[in-house]
């Protein structure tokens, strides 16, 4: 994507995001509200449909801009996690929803009229071994019967739609773990009530997470996206998104930090310098700094690869780890910097470090995507 193009849709996400200030985000966060006025702002203005074909009514753009428009948002202080996942579940429904499916669903997720922001995967007693879940989705007619439970489902209770993952053929009857599972677009409108409870999850972070129960939700068969058991294959395409997707907005929050911080301490006065002026200050920001700018790199190289259709897994992990470590490397030096204003609610600090804590661990932890280079980069033995 043209370089020009794409610092024009930043320049339109910082102009929206101007309109929602610190004070915006700390109301939300004492509340524990969602965000709906910022999210109906970036459907209103078309960034929500920007990996929309314009045939479906939305921009017909690459993976490229949702990571600069998601990168901004986070730069600007905002956070995207209210409605990130309309980006990274639309490869999913993109590269292997049917025609009908297609027509039925994205121009009304392109105007707003309809959500897609739920992406049902995990599993609490599965946690991130994905291929061992055990929600059974069996065919019933022209119907499937969902049971199971879904954990850590952000969104479940602002969500239209769901992309969800389910086992149609048991564990013990298939060859590979990775055999046997589908992927089906949810109804929740029509699931709720009927075989479906939304369950919230207080959290440490204003993030919309939820548990999901189904117990015996019936879902048309023609749910199903593409074939019954290739929903493992599938729901990569939505993973590798999401990551890179994750680890743009971990490059916004660390431009945000450094920056916060920067300013800060070139004004901080003590003992009658600026405390930028001492290296035990300026060091770890300068690192931060440093490490962004390598992850930015990775974020780049995995992007590009998930634009031209090839694969990436490898660059999707690696960007997702490295951005984090960046980000919560320069919310570190920031927190540090401001000293104990930093813990106070007004000026931000306390609460950009709580969210971007998160992304150690979520969508994937960093401790697998080191087992996943260290198997299928460097060829080592499997460890789990």
């Amino acid at each position: 994507m043209d370089k020009e193009v794409i610092d024009q849709i930043s320049q339109t996400v910082r102009q929206l995001c101007e309109k929602f200030p610190g004070n915006y985000w700390q109301e939300k966060d004492r509340e524990r509200a969602y965000p709906t006025e910022f999210v109906n702002a970036l459907t209103e203005a078309g960034l929500l449909a920007s990996l929309i074909p314009e045939e479906y009514g939305g921009a017909g753009l690459p993976l490229s801009v949702a990571s600069a428009i998601l990168e901004e948002i986070h730069a600007a202080g905002c956070n995207g996690a209210a409605c990130h996942a309309q980006m990274y579940t639309m490869g999913t429904l993109l590269r292997h929803g049917s025609e009908e499916q297609r027509k039925e669903y994205l121009p009304k997720i392109a105007t707003g009229e309809l959500r897609l922001q739920a992406f049902g995967v995990t599993e609490p007693t599965a946690g991130t071994d994905t291929s061992s879940i055990s929600t059974m989705a069996v065919r019933d007619g022209d119907e499937y019967v969902i049971n199971g439970q879904k954990v850590w489902t952000s969104r479940a209770e602002y969500s239209d739609l769901m992309i969800l993952l389910a086992r149609t053929t048991a564990k013990d009857k298939v060859k590979k773990r990775s055999e046997g599972l589908s992927v089906f677009l949810v109804d929740m409108r029509k699931a709720v009530g009927n075989g479906m409870e939304i369950r919230p999850i207080r959290t440490m972070i204003n993030h919309a997470t939820t548990e999901v129960f189904f117990d015996n939700l019936r879902i048309p068969a023609d749910s199903l996206i593409g074939e019954e058991g290739k929903g493992f294959k599938y729901i990569l395409t939505g993973m590798n998104a999401e990551r890179i997707l994750i680890a743009s907005e971990c490059i916004g929050d660390a431009r945000w930090f450094i920056e916060t911080a920067s300013n800060y301490v070139r004004d901080r006065n003590v003992f009658g310098r600026p405390i930028g002026q001492n290296q035990g200050v300026q060091f770890p920001i300068a690192r931060s700094y440093a490490q962004m700018q390598a992850a930015k790199l990775m974020v780049e190289k995995a992007y590009s690869l998930y634009d031209e259709g090839q694969a990436c897994g490898a660059e999707a992990n690696m960007c997702k780890m490295l951005a984090s470590e960046a980000s919560w490397a320069a919310g570190e030096a920031c927190l540090q910097s401001h000293g104990g204003f930093g813990f106070a609610e007004e000026y931000d600090v306390e609460r950009k470090f709580r969210e971007t804590r998160l992304y150690q661990i979520a969508p994937i932890s960093t401790n697998l995507i080191l087992s996943f280079i260290a198997e299928h980069e460097l060829e080592l033995p499997r460890s789990y």
